[in-house]
C-alpha cells in the first residue's frame, strides 16, 4: 500500500527543504515545487492525497493555484501558509472563498502543520530510532577560514533560562563527545551517506536562509555543516539557534581562551598537563589553577558556542546536513540568540568586498520584500541603516544607496545584502 502524497509549494528553496523532511519524516510522500506551474504537473503526475500553498508565488499567487487544483481535485484538501496575508479576516476569507483546512502564518510551528495535514490524511509513520548528534571522525586540526574577533561580534550572552551564572558547586559543563557505540555518521568510506531522517545539500551562500528555514518553521533540530574533514554542528530549538559543537580543533575551550586573551599558551599547557591531556576536564584545570571561575566559565563558553556559529558564515561552500528532532533533550548550556541578528552581524563583519559584490551588484536594485521572513523591530539597525532603508525603494541603485548614505561602499553593501538575505529586502526583478 503506497503511502499518501503531500503536495507542498513555497519558493524558498530551504524552507521547502525542511518542510518536505518533515513531511516525510511524518509518514508521507512528498510533492515538492517551488512554482505554481510546476506544482500544477506534480499533481497531474500523481495526484495529491492534500496540498499544502504559500500564498504568494513568482508566477501565480496560492489562490489562482488553489482554484486551478480544485478544477482537477474539486475534493482535495488545502492548507495555506502565508508570511504576507496575515490577520482574521485573511484565514476568514481563505476558508470561506477557498474552503481551506488550516491557515498557517509565518514564522509558524512546523509541527503544528503536519498535526493539522494528519487529520485529514492518515500517514503511516515509519518509527526511527532515537540518535545522537552527528558529529564526530578525524579531527580537523586547521581550517582555510580566517580567524574572528568573537568577543566582538557575540556581545552579550543570554541564556534560555535566564541564569547566566553557575553556582560554584554546580555540576561541571562538558561538552562529551559521541562514544563508539553512537549511531551517528563517521568520517571514512561512510561519510557521503547521510543518516536516516536527514536531508543532505550543497552549501552555496546559503546558511542564511538555512537558519531563516529553522525560524520561519520553529523547528527543533541540528544542521550539519561539511567542508573537508571539517564538522560544525548547530542546534536548534523552537527555530533558534541554541548550541554549537565543531570537530576543528582550534574551536575547542582552551584554545579559544587563548585567541581571546583569557589564558596564555603556556597557561593552557600547564592547564593540559593538570588533566592529563584530558580536553574533557579542562575546565576543571584551568579552575583549579586560579585561571577561570566557576562563574566566568559559562560565560566564555557561550562565547565559545557563539564563534563555532559565526565562524560558519566564513564559508562559500561545502554540504550540510539537516536533521529534526520533535523532542530534543536540552544542552546543559544553552543560549538566548536571536536568527536575524546573527545573520545581520554575521554578514557585516565575515562577508568579504569580493564576496558581496559577486552576491549584490553595486548596479542592481532593491525593494521591500512583500514577505518578509523577520519584523523590522526584531533586528539591531543603526541609525545610518535605520535612514538608510526606507531609500531602498527600487528607484536607486546600490551604488546609488552607497553614495547617499556617505559610508564606506563594502559596509553599504553588507547592510543591504544582510537584508537582502533576511528578505527584508529583495531585488527588483
Amino acid at each position: 500500500m503506497s503511502r499518501p502524497s503531500i503536495l507542498i509549494v513555497d519558493d524558498t528553496p530551504e524552507l521547502l527543504t525542511l518542510l518536505t523532511h518533515l513531511l516525510k519524516d511524518a509518514g508521507f510522500d512528498v510533492q515538492p515545487a517551488g512554482r505554481g506551474k510546476e506544482a500544477l504537473q506534480a499533481a497531474q503526475s500523481q495526484q495529491p492525497a492534500l496540498a499544502v500553498i504559500d500564498l504568494l508565488l513568482p508566477d501565480m499567487t496560492g489562490y489562482q493555484l488553489a482554484e486551478a487544483l480544485r478544477r482537477q481535485f474539486p475534493a482535495l484538501p488545502i492548507v495555506f501558509i502565508t508570511g504576507v496575508f496575515k490577520g482574521p479576516r485573511q484565514s476568514y476569507q481563505a476558508r470561506q472563498k477557498y474552503g481551506v483546512t488550516d491557515y498557517f502564518e509565518k514564522p509558524f510551528d512546523a509541527r503544528a502543520l503536519i498535526e493539522a495535514v494528519r487529520r485529514h490524511v492518515p500517514a503511516e509513520v515509519a518509527q526511527r530510532p532515537g540518535r545522537a548528534p552527528a558529529l564526530v571522525g578525524s579531527e580537523a586540526t586547521c581550517e582555510e577560514d580566517r580567524h574572528i574577533e568573537p568577543m566582538e561580534l557575540s556581545g552579550v550572552v543570554r541564556f534560555s533560562d535566564g541564569k547566566p551564572i553557575f553556582s560554584s558547586n554546580a555540576a561541571p559543563i562538558v561538552l562529551q563527545p559521541p562514544t563508539a557505540n553512537d549511531p551517528v555518521q563517521h568520517q571514512g568510506a561512510h561519510a557521503s551517506q547521510p543518516p536516516d531522517g536527514t536531508e543532505r545539500g550543497e552549501l552555496r551562500d546559503n546558511l542564511p536562509q538555512l537558519i531563516n528555514a529553522f525560524h520561519q518553521s520553529r523547528e527543533t533540530g541540528e544542521l550539519l555543516l561539511l567542508r573537508g574533514r571539517i564538522r560544525k554542528l548547530i542546534f536548534f530549538r523552537d527555530g533558534r539557534p541554541t548550541f554549537a559543537r565543531s570537530n576543528v580543533i582550534s574551536d575547542r575551550l582552551g584554545p579559544f581562551l587563548v585567541r581571546v586573551g583569557k589564558i596564555s599558551e603556556a597557561q593552557l599547557s600547564e592547564a593540559r598537563q593538570l588533566c592529563g591531556g584530558d580536553e574533557h576536564l579542562l575546565d576543571r584545570a584551568l579552575i583549579s589553577l586560579g585561571l577561570l571561575s566557576e562563574a566566568e566559565l559559562p560565560y566564555f563558553m557561550g562565547q565559545q558556542i557563539k564563534s563555532i556559529i559565526y565562524s560558519t558564515f566564513c564559508w562559500e561552500d561545502g554540504a550540510y546536513e539537516l536533521t529534526s528532532h520533535k523532542d530534543a533533550p536540552p544542552h546543559p548550556l544553552e543560549l538566548d540568540f536571536h536568527p536575524a541578528n546573527l545573520i545581520l552581524r554575521s554578514i557585516k563583519r565575515l562577508y568579504k568586498p569580493e564576496r558581496l559584490r559577486r552576491l549584490l551588484s553595486p548596479e542592481e536594485r532593491v525593494i521591500p520584500s512583500l514577505q518578509p521572513t523577520y519584523a523590522l523591530n526584531e533586528i539591531e539597525l543603526e541609525p545610518w541603516e535605520a535612514q538608510l532603508l526606507p531609500r531602498a525603494d527600487g528607484t536607486r541603485t546600490v551604488a546609488d544607496l552607497v553614495s547617499f548614505s556617505g559610508q564606506p561602499a563594502a559596509k553599504v553593501q553588507a547592510f543591504l545584502y544582510a537584508m537582502v538575505a533576511l528578505t527584508i529586502l529583495e531585488r527588483r526583478a
